[in-house]
């Protein structure tokens, strides 16, 4: 099987992720919408990693450290 072509196990995956993740959900319809011509390349990476950031255990509380920078606490 050709290496950018996903395995039938990927598609099945990901088409059984929980509907609870909104990243998840957003891929479902944008892929609906942008044909595999237009995707480049990453673009499988991008979305695991943006569910992963979602299904992450840390807390990202939008506080503002020292230098006003949006960020993490700084006791994590």
């Amino acid at each position: 099987m050709d290496e950018e072509q996903p395995s039938i196990r990927a598609i099945l995956d990901r088409l059984r992720a929980p509907a609870g993740n909104p990243v998840a959900r957003a891929r479902w319809l944008v892929e609906r919408q942008v044909p595999e011509a237009r995707r480049g390349p990453g673009w499988d990476r991008h979305w695991r990693e943006l569910e992963a950031y979602l299904d992450s255990p840390v807390s990202w509380s939008g506080n503002r450290d020292a230098d006003g920078i949006e960020g993490l606490d700084d006791d994590l």
